[in-house]
């Protein structure tokens, strides 16, 4: 069994959530476990119902709701000891920032936070092209890879807005390759 946790944030490019947590239990030979974390602006982009029965959602309100006294288990540590794997798809560019800059004020970057570099980061970022390509993204991308995260590039397409260039997250099949080629997977 390998647990695959997944981040989303708050990018247009979260509408691909049910496709990815699909494609990934659709791997009929391999067995997996999906949890979700999203931040409170990626809720505007998916129907709960639209995600996969399997998968566990888990948000900003889970954490404060799971621990009200000491010696009680802290949401972010507890998710990120049991992920294998850890895939933000996708992460927008304010996540990438608080990331790069270990900003912990949420459920998705306390987790981030609490990773062990051992174990696999996938990052897929998502964001406007004028977004991107401003000089703080490359540097915190560059600062993310320095640490051992595995980057899957932006694509160049027409985004949400209209606008066209470079920006928009990885197809969801280029995703899954990947997942599947840094993921401890056991092959059944």
């Amino acid at each position: 069994m390998v647990n695959i946790l997944i981040g989303c944030t708050g990018s247009v490019a979260t509408i691909k959530l049910p496709l990815l947590v699909n494609s990934l239990l659709g791997l009929q030979h391999l067995q997996i476990k999906i949890r979700i974390v999203v931040t409170e602006r990626a809720k505007h982009f998916f129907d709960q119902k639209d995600i996969h029965p399997d998968a566990e959602v888990f948000s900003d309100s889970d954490e404060w709701a799971g621990w009200t006294k000491r010696g009680d288990p802290v949401l972010h540590i507890e998710l990120s000891k049991w992920a294998d794997v850890f895939v933000i798809a996708p992460l927008d560019a304010n996540t990438l920032a608080k990331i790069a800059n270990g900003l912990c004020d949420n459920l998705l970057t306390c987790t981030a936070r609490a990773w062990e570099l051992s174990k696999p980061l996938i990052f897929c970022p998502a964001m406007n092209t004028k977004m991107f390509q401003h000089p703080l993204t490359a540097t915190q991308i560059s600062t993310l890879i320095s640490w051992g995260y595995k980057e899957v590039p932006v694509i160049e397409k027409t985004l949400m807005c209209g606008d066209t260039g470079a920006g928009a997250m990885a197809e969801v099949v280029t995703i899954v390759e990947v997942i599947q080629s840094f993921a401890p997977i056991k092959h059944y």
